[in-house]
């Protein structure tokens, strides 16, 4: 049996884990006043006038503003020199002072009118007909009508200065990760630890939302627990199976500490591996120190992608993005949201 995996109930695995949340310290004002003037920076130096931010992970990232997205316009509007400014339908102006970390004046449109045209006139003397950058995650009806009304404005895609704000982490921002990291890691382990013969994937998700619960997240962000053959596709199917002997097993969760995510995954065998389940995992911890050893500072990020290929090639398994190549990439950045720049490929 693969240490650590099976022995314990859920009572007594649950027990393993306590609240770990202690001492967290929240991204405060004056980090999110340092992003915003990295990305005035940024915008002057490649000619954008402004961009705006949708809600989301970049409000969050630049006002720290949580705002649920959904048909009606809501942004922050963030100038290349001047103060951030707000739009928002006028029956959301109060909810959406509430709200605010970083404050700005608020432009409101009544529900007869257009969000799009209103927003052309915030945007029009912060640079005339200048470049505006619109948030990537911008669904694109919204875009469609700004296109249709600013069809003399020079539109691009905001990711040119979020991307290259994002990708860096601050100490404070690590901090936040790493804890949450931890957390789901203990999750992990207890786990591995309830499981047994006869159990089902949709027992172990639930489990798991409870274990982040007891380690102080609001609960799974997401959970993925996957037996035998179904480990073989990463992300899931759509029925749940039952663990036997010999058995994959995969567990990729995460939770949230202060908005910023943990996604941890491991893969194990349930009783005693076999030559060819034993085989992989070498090679595969191969691969992982590869990777490692790949990754310096001043290295191009697909560099640990391509030596795991070559640890591939060296066993006669081929590098490409298919069996029985590698058909996922190395690896990816992460922060207020799951998947961030970089990408490891």
């Amino acid at each position: 049996m693969t240490i650590g995996v099976g022995g314990k109930s859920e009572a007594e695995a649950l027990a393993m884990l306590s609240d770990m949340t202690a001492g967290v310290q929240p991204i405060g004002e004056a980090e999110y006043r340092q992003r915003i003037a990295k990305a005035q920076a940024a915008m002057k130096a490649k000619g954008i006038a402004a961009i705006t931010l949708n809600p989301g992970s970049n409000l969050a990232y630049f006002t720290g503003m949580r705002w649920h997205p959904s048909e009606r316009m809501v942004a922050a509007i963030l100038p290349a020199t001047g103060d951030v400014q707000y739009i928002a339908p006028k029956f959301e102006e109060g909810t959406l002072k509430d709200n605010m970390v970083i404050e700005g004046a608020v432009q409101c449109w009544q529900e007869h009118e257009s969000p799009y045209a209103l927003l052309l006139r915030m945007l029009e003397p912060m640079g005339g007909r200048a470049r505006y950058g619109l948030c990537e995650s911008t669904p694109f009806f919204m875009f469609d009508e700004i296109r249709k009304l600013g069809a003399n404005y020079d539109f691009i895609n905001a990711a040119e200065v979020t991307r290259h704000c994002r990708a860096t982490k601050s100490p404070a921002e690590i901090a936040l990760m790493q804890r949450a990291k931890n957390m789901t890691l203990e999750v992990q382990k207890a786990a591995a630890a309830i499981l047994r013969e006869g159990i089902g994937t949709t027992e172990v998700e639930a489990f798991i939302a409870k274990a982040h619960r007891k380690v102080g997240a609001p609960g799974s962000t997401f959970c993925i627990v996957l037996f035998g053959v179904a480990t073989s596709f990463p992300h899931g199917v759509k029925d749940p199976q039952i663990l036997k002997q010999g058995d994959m097993v995969l567990i990729d969760t995460g939770c949230r500490v202060e908005n910023y995510l943990s996604d941890i995954t491991r893969t194990y065998v349930f009783g005693e591996p076999d030559d060819r389940q034993r085989k992989f995992r070498d090679i595969e911890k191969e691969m992982q120190a590869a990777a490692f050893a790949a990754a310096k500072l001043g290295a191009a990020c697909g560099e640990p992608d391509r030596a795991a290929r070559r640890v591939l090639i060296k066993h006669g398994l081929g590098p490409d993005y298919k069996l029985p190549g590698l058909p996922h990439r190395t690896g990816h950045g992460i922060g207020l949201d799951v998947h961030e720049w970089p990408y490891l490929v």
